[in-house]
């Protein structure tokens, strides 16, 4: 299924939001609309290669929704990409922003090539002539389309994406916020790299939250010893595992491309990532069993499994032999639509990636709106609220004829840094969307969270296009 060509994510997509719409009544044409990608451009380019022979390269740059600007949606260079892919992840970028109350529409690009042919020179010519097309056709701009890094690219493209387009609006201000994801030397943000992954922990911590639904599921509530599989060990999945493995939780298994590692005493995150990243591989890691065969591990026996790789990793093939009792997507659409029924009648409950990867485009809000005002977060107040509560210490102190600690001290008087505030902004996103959404499950009495999650996005998008109406 991954691979054919006659797979189109964006119909899945679509046929998702019918789901939806199926408990909600909107008018057929508002529908109709809401589906509809807005503005799709493929375009092709010529590049030099070192040998003095030309390459012509495919791009693609699809927004699917203008309810709200800028569009919004990562750049992804993959052999992979296509204009249905693009314009599923496009639509579901459109969900996702609705669904956690962010006010970007959704958009996505892509260049079709495998980014470890070419060395770093090429990447950059590539990435700026991409950048160029789009700035031709106005297909970029802090108020038009803001792209973000996605698989294949990561903050070295983005810089080489806002100096292009810095070169051609010199008297753009604001021109930092074309695009998101960029290096802090570049005016990016701190807490963007572990945002994704720092979402999909807080998604999962609030799921085991909810008394009820895990007397449903046999569990107890909470983190503390759940044994987790993940999918992935790239910059989501070690996020994700570090920040679970902090709260309490076993991770038992982890899978990648080339061989997983399983070891039911507990993996050592940062340990393997290390060893990972010199050897390419889990193969001769001292620890635990490796398994050639990664996929297998997916179906071992676990309290949560998260795919943090790629999509349709979960498909009707192994889905009946999955024993987590809940599947959190971290990454984007791991989980085909034939296979998560399967999962939903095994009454495992899934969280959907709409939501549970939402912690990247959230901080690449902040990071947007940290360049429109060109202030890092916590500049201004953060002495201030210093002061403030150095005077409540020694205020409290002087009261009391006790005196605190070093520690209590610093750890009161201390202001936020961007960030605490980064954090807590993300925190404050993905705690009240999840609460959002399983209330909406079960005011529908539905069992999907996904449909859930597609009700509350269609819902906002639908009042969005209604009150803004149809212009001319």
């Amino acid at each position: 299924m991954a691979h054919n060509e006659e797979y189109s994510l964006f119909e899945d997509v679509c046929s998702f939001v019918d789901d939806a719409a199926q408990h909600m009544k909107l008018h057929p044409g508002l529908l109709e609309q809401i589906k509809q990608c807005n503005s799709i451009y493929k375009f092709h380019f010529p590049i030099r290669l070192e040998d003095g022979s030309y390459q012509v390269v495919k791009g693609y740059r699809v927004q699917h929704s203008h309810h709200k600007l800028p569009t919004k949606g990562g750049i992804r260079f993959s052999e992979m990409v296509n204009e249905q892919e693009v314009m599923g992840l496009s639509a579901l970028m459109t969900y996702k922003c609705a669904m956690v109350n962010i006010p970007f529409g959704g958009a996505k690009g892509g260049v079709n090539i495998d980014p470890l042919q070419y060395n770093a020179g090429q990447l950059e010519k590539i990435t700026r002539r991409y950048t160029s097309e789009l700035i031709k056709k106005k297909f970029i701009g802090p108020a038009i389309d803001v792209p973000a890094p996605d698989y294949g690219t990561g903050a070295r493209e983005m810089a080489w994406i806002v100096d292009t387009y810095e070169a051609f609006n010199p008297e753009a201000i604001n021109a930092k916020a074309c695009v998101t994801g960029k290096p802090l030397s570049q005016h990016g943000i701190e807490g963007r790299t572990e945002a994704t992954g720092m979402g999909v922990y807080i998604g999962i911590r609030e799921a085991v939250s909810v008394e009820d639904d895990m007397k449903e599921l046999g569990l107890k509530t909470g983190l503390k010893d759940k044994k987790i599989i993940i999918q992935g060990l790239g910059n989501v999945g070690f996020y994700t595992a570090k920040y679970l493995k902090e709260a309490g939780a076993k991770v038992i298994g982890i899978a990648e491309w080339n061989g997983g590692i399983w070891d039911e005493e507990g993996i050592d995150i940062e340990s393997l990532k290390n060893y990972q990243s010199a050897n390419k591989t889990f193969d001769g890691y001292g620890k635990g069993k490796f398994i050639e065969n990664s996929v297998e591990i997916m179906e071992y026996p676990c309290d949560i499994l998260i795919p943090a790789a790629l999509e349709n990793q979960i498909t009707s093939e192994n889905a009946p032999r999955i024993q987590a009792k809940i599947i959190g997507e971290a990454a984007n659409g791991p989980i085909t639509k034939e296979a998560e029924k399967i999962l939903l009648d095994k009454d495992i409950l899934v969280i959907p990636d709409m939501y549970l990867n939402a912690g990247g485009v959230t901080v690449s809000y902040f990071e947007w709106l940290k360049n429109l005002s060109r202030v890092s977060f916590g500049k201004l107040e953060k002495r201030y609220d210093m002061e403030k509560y150095k005077f409540l210490v020694d205020s409290i102190e002087n009261a009391t004829g006790d005196a605190f600690n070093q520690e209590q001290r610093d750890s009161i008087i201390r202001g936020a840094s961007e960030r605490d505030l980064v954090n807590s902004g993300l925190e404050e996103t993905m705690v009240t969307a999840y609460h959002d959404m399983n209330q909406k499950r079960k005011d529908k009495k539905i069992k999907s969270l996904r449909t859930a999650a597609f009700i509350l996005a269609i819902d906002r998008i639908a009042v969005s296009y209604t009150d803004m109406g149809i212009f001319p």
